[in-house]
């Protein structure tokens, strides 16, 4: 499978010179456009190379049917860029280290949990899917909601076998009435107004961020945070926002990893803050946090 990226060099680069890398990912359902290239481009102004990808089955990377929801193989993901970036001549293969936004901060710690190459983990909004799909925001769905969605997914299943068309769930909703929730008010802000819509070449605008329905209860099988502490003794830095929806699941990651890590909470941030506010993120403390990290 084709794994798409953008890579950002520091201006005038000495391409001789090995330097460190920064592998980015976007957050669940969005694109390496939305949020990811940001941060690379600003971790690139620092002096690092860095790559923003796209997660298989979105974007342009590769992956049938779209939109498919994978956990497994959207850690590969993370560990294909190792791949990319260990074999090119200007990176320093021993000193690559991860960013993962919202959903791809758990993916990026299930890849590292495999993957001793990445070297220092940072994660931003982190939102751990399998906790979500499990048991939603706060353990506010019941064991029967779930089983509800299984077993609504299962006959999906056989309307797709059978030919029928995708179905779609999740994501962000195409248009606010008075019942929006405040979730769905933040993230329609980002995702559905100029400030951060982006419909990949050959997607549809009435698709982007929603996951197919057969696949998403796959997520209630991830549990990224099962045997964190593993990843001792590479570093973690856990960034969130103080009035973050998701907060709850970088203080779970936190509270379970091993030592050196830190919890950074942002005065005033909410989740989607941290996409692209950049008066908001902490763009300094990253560049210290890899510096630091990847002498």
């Amino acid at each position: 499978m084709t794994v798409a990226g953008n890579l950002f060099l520091p201006t005038g680069m000495d391409q001789t010179a090995k330097r460190a890398a920064i592998i980015v990912g976007h957050p669940m359902g969005a694109v390496k456009e939305q949020s990811a290239d940001l941060y690379a481009t600003k971790m690139a102004e620092q002096g690092f190379v860095a790559l923003s990808v796209d997660l298989a089955f979105w974007g342009g990377s590769a992956g049938e049917p779209r939109n498919a929801v994978s956990p497994d193989i959207y850690a590969e993901t993370f560990s294909a860029a190792v791949d990319y970036l260990g074999t090119r001549p200007f990176v320093d293969r021993e000193r690559i280290g991860v960013i993962g936004i919202c959903g791809s901060g758990g993916f990026a710690v299930s890849a590292a949990k495999i993957d001793p190459r990445l070297k220092a983990i940072a994660t931003i909004s982190m939102y751990d899917m399998g906790a979500a799909g499990r048991t939603g925001l706060r353990h506010g769905q019941s064991a029967e909601q779930r089983k509800k969605l299984l077993e609504e997914a299962a006959a999906q299943r056989y309307v797709e076998f059978s030919g029928g068309a995708t179905r779609y769930t999740g994501g962000t909703v195409h248009e606010l009435t008075e019942k929006s929730t405040p979730i769905e008010r933040e993230f329609f802000e980002f995702y559905r107004t100029p400030r951060g819509e982006f419909t990949p070449r050959g997607a549809s605008p009435l698709t982007t961020t929603h996951p197919t329905l057969s696949s998403n209860v796959k997520f209630m099988n991830f549990y990224p945070f099962n045997d964190i502490e593993t990843i001792s003794p590479r570093p973690m830095l856990f960034v969130t926002g103080e009035n973050a929806h998701s907060r709850e699941f970088s203080e779970d990651a936190y509270k379970r990893a091993a030592e050196p890590k830190e919890l950074l909470v942002v005065p005033g941030a909410g989740h989607v803050d941290l996409y692209d506010r950049t008066g908001l993120i902490p763009f300094d403390r990253l560049a210290g946090f890899f510096a630091q990290n990847l002498k």
